[in-house]
């Protein structure tokens, strides 16, 4: 909890206070979501492999670049944390932090998700969401958040003082560590913040502290990404399951969520071409 303040507030606080925010970047540049390609190249798509991942586990995926993947709800409420790499280079990995300031707290349909410096270039676009019509309810939460980190047994064992083997952090690592061949340690400096998949989230009105509430996804619902570059996914099926009450548990009822790949009818992408990484300076910061 913060301390209470040690200063008294001076006598131009209010004005201080009234001062009108600013949204941080201006991304008028950035290209816009173009909805008509997107919505052209989903129809006709043919199904190429498919992932259960199993309850508070793990599993990696692939994706070409200019295929589709979709993370499905298929038993019950149920969220899940999404990993991205390059498949052909892990240092390009998704960055959270610069998707939630040049997007939002939440995302959605047309958003994209970054990677990180010196890449900088999108990895993947939303274009289907079935739950694009929570918005952002009376408590301020919303789904799909790139506020949160993920859990971790680092955390738990700092705060309960217990050690907890199916985090998503652990189940991330073990999962990275059986695909690649690396030794855990080593694939665990590989994962990172994460899409919080179907999580509902947001911030207390009072103290501003990160909050979770009951999920409302439902067996059926969806989110669906184009690959912008090839992929290597690697999603956790949460041991919070629907996150209602808690996480890092083995009392919550959690469910399985599945990762379909789909591929574009031939042709659907003649025009399309994979984003370049950053020009800046060669990506030498020169």
């Amino acid at each position: 909890m913060r301390s209470p303040p040690l200063h008294t507030t001076p006598a131009d606080a209010a004005q201080r206070r009234a001062v009108q925010p600013i949204v941080c970047y201006s991304v008028d540049k950035v290209p816009a979501y173009d909805r008509h390609f997107y919505e052209i190249a989903r129809r006709e798509l043919t199904k190429a492999a498919e992932t259960i991942v199993p309850p508070r586990e793990a599993r990696t995926f692939k994706v070409a670049a200019g295929d589709f993947f979709r993370i499905v709800s298929i038993e019950g409420p149920q969220v899940g944390d999404l990993n991205l790499w390059n498949a052909n280079d892990l240092s390009e990995r998704f960055f959270s932090g610069k998707t939630r300031a040049l997007h939002a707290t939440h995302v959605s349909t047309g958003d994209r998700l970054w990677s990180t410096l010196p890449y900088l270039r999108p990895m993947a676009t939303i274009t289907h969401d079935t739950l694009d019509w929570y918005g952002f309810d009376a408590d301020g939460g919303g789904v799909h958040d790139v506020i949160g980190t993920r859990c971790d047994p680092y955390t738990q064992l700092l705060l309960g003082g217990t050690e907890y083997h199916h985090c998503c952090h652990s189940n991330l690592t073990r999962a990275l560590s059986r695909h690649t061949g690396l030794p855990p340690r080593e694939a665990e400096r590989h994962v990172h913040d994460v899409l919080n998949v179907f999580m509902c989230t947001g911030f207390t009105r009072d103290t501003h502290r990160y909050f979770m509430k009951a999920s409302p996804v439902r067996p059926g619902d969806f989110i669906e990404f184009f690959a912008e570059i090839d992929l290597l996914g690697a999603l956790s099926a949460c041991p919070g399951g629907d996150c209602s009450s808690t996480h890092s548990s083995d009392a919550a009822k959690c469910y399985p969520l599945k990762v379909e790949i789909y591929r574009p009818r031939e042709g659907a992408l003649a025009a399309w071409r994979a984003p370049e990484r950053s020009r800046y300076s060669a990506g030498h910061g020169a």
